[in-house]
């Protein structure tokens, strides 16, 4: 009576997934070669072609599932097996030699030149940067004076050089409250000729000829600016003639020439603005992301000429703070040669520098 119940009893659905994924025709018991299943294979096989490669999963068309009753279900069983056993043998062939052998690994050859340095930035670099490069320690804060002294080292180009500073804030321009727009005069100045036009009428007209401006006008000038004359490099406008100027918005607003009285090129004692200019007078104002570029003099200026004009700067920078700064106002501060690499400062001996009194 046992014998009877083990033989009538159905094998279960991990007995068959077994049997279709190691076993062939020939090894299957009469009762799992026997069996046909009363139910659609897909909900009791449908892992049956992952059991055979755990690790590897491969497009196995399952059309035989549509018509479970037209074929028997050990013959998909060993179709599956021996195509499986196929693939194998194709990829231990392919790992092997003409001779039996294994194939040899290719190696790339070893990068030289530019193309071997880490960083991607400096495989686009002239030979002379990457030269003056290594003077420099990339991440040390240096003091004051010794990386204005390291900038006159590292500017060696043919020509003579810019000294620049740029300061990263920690403002957000798009508000009002934290704009920053202002001047300041460099006391050795930015040794560079500064051509100054100067839009005015009336009785300022010769008071602007005699306190040395380049080009004076009026309507005329306007016009010719109107016509693309650009041949000026600060425009100062007396208040008189704003609503007049106005109109060329479009065309000195994207070159930074606008007149502007938080700039200084807006007033009513023009001969001091010129002046001023002339001597060394340098606009600043924050970028979309904060960060401040001016020039504070040449690479030939002596250390201590550069070492007034930076810190002349950098007060101006500090006391034009925009009402709406929170926070640590200075995030970081940089200088370097217009062809040269930066040097980062040290923020707190930046602002806490002093000169001799003798200076």
């Amino acid at each position: 009576m046992a014998t009877t119940a083990a033989s009538t009893t159905r094998p279960s659905s991990l007995m068959l997934t077994y049997a279709s994924s190691s076993a062939f025709p020939q090894d299957l018991t009469p009762s799992l070669v026997s069996f046909k299943p009363t139910k659609p294979l897909f909900s009791t096989f449908s892992i049956c072609p992952l059991v055979l490669r755990p690790n590897r999963v491969r497009r196995v068309s399952l059309s035989f599932l549509k018509e479970p009753k037209s074929e028997p279900f050990h013959v998909v069983s060993a179709a599956l097996a021996a195509d499986t056993e196929v693939d194998e043998a194709v990829e231990d062939e392919a790992l092997k030699g003409a001779d039996g052998s294994a194939a040899p690994v290719t190696v790339s050859k070893p990068k030289k030149g530019k193309a071997a340095l880490l960083l991607k930035r400096d495989r686009t670099r002239s030979k002379r940067f990457l030269e003056i490069q290594k003077l420099r320690e990339t991440k040390k804060e240096y003091e004051v004076k010794p990386a204005i002294a390291l900038l006159k080292e590292m500017a060696s180009a043919k020509f003579v050089e810019t000294a620049e500073a740029h300061f990263r804030l920690n403002i957000d321009p798009k508000y009002n409250d934290q704009q920053l727009r202002a001047t300041v005069s460099l006391p050795k100045g930015t040794g560079q000729t500064v051509k100054v036009a100067v839009l005015t009428q009336g009785e300022r007209f010769e008071e602007a000829k005699n306190a040395g401006a380049d080009l004076v006008g009026g309507d005329d000038l306007i016009q010719q600016i109107k016509d693309g004359f650009m041949e000026f490099d600060k425009l100062i406008a007396s208040p008189d003639m704003m609503p007049k100027v106005a109109s060329l918005g479009k065309i000195l607003g994207p070159r930074g020439l606008m007149p502007n009285p938080k700039a200084g090129t807006v007033t009513p004692n023009i001969p001091q603005a010129i002046s001023e200019f002339k001597q060394g007078k340098v606009e600043f104002r924050a970028d979309k992301t904060g960060i401040v570029h001016l020039r504070f003099g040449r690479a030939d200026f002596s250390e201590e000429d550069l070492l007034v004009n930076l810190l002349s700067a950098i007060k101006s920078v500090e006391t034009n703070k925009p009402p709406g700064a929170k926070g640590v106002y200075w995030k970081s501060a940089h200088i370097c040669s217009s062809m040269g690499p930066s040097i980062k400062l040290n923020i707190r001996e930046m602002l806490d520098f002093k000169l001799p009194a003798n200076a």
